[in-house]
């Protein structure tokens, strides 16, 4: 069984027992469930757990600026969040 979560601004397909990156340790909602091929939009919670922070590979930027001799570098690793996905539940929580 799979589903499509989406967490932040990234939707990704998941099944249980996978490990993923994420940019933030929560699932916003879940979008579609997918079970023996056959595609359902349903409630579904998912139970993730969060295995740590993990950091991205260097992004550089450069500013150049012809014939001033003029050139500045600045970068940044994004960090991501390891997430387990411990179970997919098909019944919706109760209030």
């Amino acid at each position: 069984m799979k589903a499509l979560i989406k967490s932040g601004n990234s939707q990704v397909w998941v099944e249980e027992g996978q490990e993923i990156l994420l940019d933030s340790p929560k699932v916003d909602e879940v979008l579609a469930i997918l079970d023996d091929g056959q595609i359902s939009i349903r409630k579904a919670t998912i139970q993730i757990k969060d295995l740590g922070i993990k950091k991205g590979p260097k992004v550089r930027t450069v500013k150049y600026k012809a014939k001033s001799r003029y050139t500045k570098t600045t970068g940044f690793r994004p960090v991501f969040h390891r997430v387990l996905i411990e179970k997919i539940d098909l019944r919706e929580k109760k209030s």
